[in-house]
């Protein structure tokens, strides 16, 4: 790394821009999965929200160089893309039947057969942590944890029935279209980040608008409608066997959901993290509000950031701004405690 005035030179494992890249075929027919890092590791599985792939929901985490050498030196992450969401994916054809939830929840188990994987750690957004926390209910054995980002739990009110309706018609009809690309970036970004008039959008947001220009909207119609159709899981969250580390946007369409989904967990093994001024994709719009919480989560499995990385001063996180209560080791080895992740300090 160069010499700079205000940054450090660290040692640190970082993502090439491309992963290896596998189709593989399933029951439910072809997904697409992106592998990085070592596979003699433990494994980490993501599943992006609607429209979105692995490149537009996690980047922002995997180039913050803390999150990502934390992440890289426990795990191989294998990034799952919901069927069709893929780069460069061509449309399903509409021969093919429409999934439901329970199939995409089934293909994650066909793919961890694929790869020869037993037990591993997810990670999901808002609609992937629906699809995660039901494979997770139903394969027990096969998750040592969630990390979930806005989450969903319950069936789709009547207000969000009606709205992903709508969107699904726009979808069907009209493709990716402008409209389409402003709801979808209401429902991943806060106010703040969209911009205004007088203030423009930021640099996430740009970015997540010239990746939505490249999906086929019939392909996202076809996620939207298995969303849509989903049922009430809360129920069973108390009978999950891992650990479960829930972060929501304070200003997420989902936060009441996700809220809602934390009092449904096993306390002694759920833990909460509100992030201020931030929307439903905090992996993108503040993945350094992730860090610590990250941190002491994996440190309950044993799991360390490597000795030699050091803490960059463009990191918006430092140890301070974490209440004393997160470092009580409880039930994981530590107790996490529903916390606010950007707090002014006067230092």
């Amino acid at each position: 790394m160069g010499d700079s005035s205000d940054s450090v030179s660290i040692d640190m494992e970082t993502p090439s821009l491309c992963g290896k890249e596998y189709v593989i075929e399933t029951c439910y027919g072809h997904v697409s999965v992106s592998v990085y890092g070592d596979q003699d590791k433990p494994a980490l599985v993501t599943y992006p929200d609607l429209a979105l792939n692995h490149i537009s929901c996690f980047q922002g985490l995997l180039f913050c160089p803390e999150a990502c050498s934390l992440l890289l030196h426990n795990f191989c992450i294998y990034h799952i893309s919901p069927p069709g969401h893929e780069l460069g994916a061509a449309t399903i054809s509409p021969d093919d039947p429409l999934l439901s939830v329970d199939d995409l929840a089934d293909q994650i188990a066909e793919v961890l057969n694929y790869f020869g994987l037993d037990a591993v750690m997810c990670m999901g957004v808002t609609a992937g942590a629906y699809i995660l926390t039901l494979f997770a209910m139903k394969y027990r054995q096969r998750v040592l944890g969630l990390i979930l980002i806005s989450p969903l739990c319950n069936a789709p009110s009547w207000t969000e029935w009606l709205y992903n309706k709508v969107l699904s018609n726009l979808l069907y009809y009209y493709g990716m279209c402008g409209v389409v690309k402003e709801l979808l970036l209401k429902r991943y970004f806060s106010k703040e980040a969209r911009g205004s008039a007088q203030v423009p959008e930021s640099d996430a947001v740009q970015a997540c608008k010239r990746l939505l220009d490249e999906r086929q909207g019939l392909n996202v119609w076809r996620f939207l409608e298995a969303i849509n159709g989903r049922q009430d899981i809360s129920n069973g969250l108390r009978k999950l066997l891992c650990c479960s580390l829930i972060f929501v946007g304070e200003n997420s369409p989902f936060h009441f959901e996700s809220l809602d989904m934390t009092s449904e967990l096993d306390r002694r093994y759920s833990a909460l993290v509100e992030v201020q001024a931030c929307g439903s994709m905090v992996t993108e719009e503040q993945p350094h509000a992730m860090l610590i919480p990250m941190e002491y989560f994996l440190t309950g499995y044993g799991m360390y950031r490597p000795p030699k990385l050091s803490v960059s001063p463009r990191s918006t996180l430092s140890p301070i701004c974490i209440s004393p209560e997160l470092l009580s080791p409880e039930s994981m080895g530590l107790k996490l405690k529903p916390i606010k992740t950007r707090i002014s300090l006067d230092v």
